[in-house]
């Protein structure tokens, strides 16, 4: 069963979700059978293309998560691509600005709302089985682009990225953003604690969901730092990766047998 965006964000309560930088369509059945809500397959990071990104998403597709692609850069070609194989949004990685979120969404949405490249024949409408006019203005609606905050100048300029119209959500970039920073990977330096914080708020005045990335293998450090994000008003979650995860449990478990 395809889910969409809309179907992450009905209800209360949170939601949670992964990274999937494993090649592998099994690993995605193992995150949806354990009761994952969504993950994000990262074309950035991992070392794969979007023929494999393409199976992972009718992995996503068939478990009933919601599947969301990170592109490796803001070109129009790649997020055309990646919703043509049926990515309910794209992570667009290393925004800057409004004027970078503007060319993201021209290039998520079909005309007349974007320049979108238009072709029938793709996995996202169903291979020419779909009226046109109705999938493309539900495609519209239903699809499009969630920045990645990551640097100092995109927390500079979030409040007017946070309010270009067409995003589905945002994404926070803890350990990138701390980086750029100048404080290589602590991301709860309170310089990056009141970044986060400060465009949480602002996310939550412009009505715009947030997506958290909690990276700590413990869980109670994980909790922790959930339920803090929670009472900002955050309800979207990922939690690892799936190479973390498993690193993770493997490690522990070969302790305990020490």
């Amino acid at each position: 069963m395809k889910k969409r965006f809309a179907d992450l964000i009905a209800g209360s309560g949170p939601r949670y979700g992964t990274w999937s930088q494993f090649a592998s369509p099994e690993v995605v059945d193992v995150l949806a059978a354990t009761g994952f809500n969504f993950t994000i397959i990262d074309t950035e990071h991992g070392f794969f293309g979007l023929e494999t990104g393409e199976n992972l998403i009718r992995a996503c597709d068939a478990g009933g998560l919601v599947p969301l692609l990170r592109v490796p850069k803001n070109e129009a070609y790649m997020i055309m691509k990646a919703l043509d194989a049926g990515a309910a949004g794209i992570v667009v990685p290393k925004i800057m600005n409004a004027a970078d979120v503007v060319a993201a969404v021209d290039a998520a949405r079909y005309q007349p709302d974007g320049n979108r490249g238009a072709c029938p024949c793709t996995r996202a409408s169903d291979h020419l089985t779909l009226d046109w006019r109705g999938f493309a203005a539900k495609a519209n609606r239903e699809t499009g682009v969630i920045p990645l905050i990551e640097t100092p100048e995109g927390v500079a300029d979030f409040a007017r990225i946070v309010r270009v119209p067409g995003i589905l959500a945002v994404l926070f970039g803890p350990f990138d953003l701390s980086v750029a920073m100048g404080h290589q990977g602590n991301f709860t330096h309170p310089e990056v604690i009141a970044a986060l914080e400060g465009m949480a708020q602002e996310a939550s005045v412009a009505g715009v969901p947030v997506i958290m990335p909690v990276f700590s293998p413990a869980l109670d450090q994980a909790k922790a730092q959930i339920d803090r994000w929670q009472e900002k008003g955050i309800r979207l979650f990922t939690v690892g990766t799936d190479k973390l995860l498993l690193a993770d449990y493997c490690r522990r478990y070969l302790e305990g047998l020490r």
